[in-house]
């Protein structure tokens, strides 16, 4: 398929990619095993069936179309992986040792990167036609297409033992778009997996989400339990938590390919200092409009207040900080029972046995939703430790 031709064309595409953006672009062939499924289809359907997916029905109900890229469209010759360097300018984690502050993930700290990909997708995908002809769809990661196995195969990088995708010249900090083509491409060189025998990534996992390298379990997961998770999250995983309010990067951070990582050249997915680490106080005190407007362009806005402020109150009654239980007692008050019922948690982690109990007692004396009910008859936990 390598011809000089070819190659200049990918070189053509390449240098439209790096102009609008894009840190990476590399090229993969979705004929060479023709339509049988991937391997990657093998595990990802193992792990619906031992139900590690959760909540997330939509992982189960296009399963059959996350089988191989050309389930998701069988014109498909080829596929153009595109990665965008979102590298954080300071330690990621440095804002879990601020047990008072809300601990949000890198990703989500400046603006949403689906729009900001899409739409450089889209120019390139424009380009592409008017210069190359042929038909093609553009994917980001709202799409059934397994992007990570498909990054794999074309060089950006490998899936480490968390799972995630590692890159030689970016660590830990890539976003991937796709392009699926009807043209024909040469396609560049796998990249083989190179974490040896490093574990640092599991080992770090706050609520041990990994059963086995390789393997993770998102009903144990930070990032699921905050941002997917409906409901309450399991009391057993909240202390866990600490104050990571949206999203958790410990996996991410650890990584020793780090030390090749840089800073992202995309001002739009710099940190916005609103976020960078929030006062977990003013927070708690966001009505539903003060909420939309400091979360807008960014993607904590799409798991809405009441699921982001059970967040913030977990992470109150993490912090060890007595002051912060005024927040949790006038939340008592929320007209959202997921709300309240995460104040009745942390202040059964800040309050003293007997105010807590003359708390419940006037609580549990009038109309309570069951959800909330229950929170209140559990007994007070004990007070969290110094650095959670």
């Amino acid at each position: 398929m390598t011809t000089s031709t070819s190659d200049a064309r990918e070189d053509l595409i390449r240098a439209q990619a790096k102009a609008l953006g894009f840190d990476l672009c590399r090229f993969t062939d979705v004929t060479e095993l023709g339509d049988a499924p991937w391997p990657a289809a093998a595990r990802l359907a193992e792990y619906v069936v031992l139900g590690r997916h959760g909540e997330m029905a939509w992982m189960q109900d296009t399963l059959p179309r996350r089988a191989h890229p050309r389930a998701m469209w069988d014109g498909a010759r080829s596929a153009i992986v595109l990665g965008v360097n979102y590298g954080p300018d300071e330690d990621p984690l440095a804002v879990i040792e601020a047990p008072s502050r809300g601990a949000i993930s890198v990703y989500a700290r400046g603006d949403d990167y689906h729009e900001l990909i899409k739409g450089r997708l889209k120019q390139l995908g424009g380009w592409l036609q008017a210069r190359f002809g042929g038909e093609l769809k553009v994917f980001v990661d709202t799409a059934p297409l397994m992007e990570k196995p498909l990054a794999e195969r074309a060089g950006l990088g490998w899936q480490g033992r968390h799972t995630n995708l590692v890159s030689r010249e970016f660590g830990s900090w890539l976003f991937l778009g796709s392009i699926l083509t009807t043209l024909e491409l040469s396609a560049d060189d796998p990249e083989p997996m190179n974490c040896g025998t490093c574990r640092a990534c599991l080992d770090a996992c706050p609520t041990n989400a990994f059963p086995a390298p390789f393997q993770l379990d998102a009903r144990r997961c930070i990032s699921y339990l905050t941002i997917e998770l409906k409901g309450p999250i399991p009391r057993e995983l909240r202390p866990a938590l600490g104050n990571r309010i949206f999203g958790c990067d410990d996996c991410l951070a650890v990584c020793p390919w780090n030390k090749f990582a840089q800073v992202s050249a995309e001002q739009k997915l710099h940190a916005r200092e609103t976020v960078r680490a929030p006062s977990l106080a003013e927070l708690s005190r966001l009505d539903d409009a003060a909420f939309r407007a400091l979360f807008t362009r960014s993607p904590v806005k799409r798991t809405g207040r009441e699921r982001f402020l059970r967040n913030v109150l977990y992470a109150i009654g993490n912090s060890g900080e007595p002051a912060l239980a005024a927040e949790a007692q006038r939340l008592l008050a929320d007209p959202s029972a997921l709300v309240r019922g995460a104040a009745v948690w942390a202040l059964s982690r800040l309050l003293k046995d007997d105010a807590f109990e003359a708390l419940r007692a006037e609580h549990l004396a009038g109309e309570v939703e069951e959800s909330v009910r229950e929170e209140w008859a559990q007994q007070p936990l004990a007070p969290p430790q110094a650095g959670f």
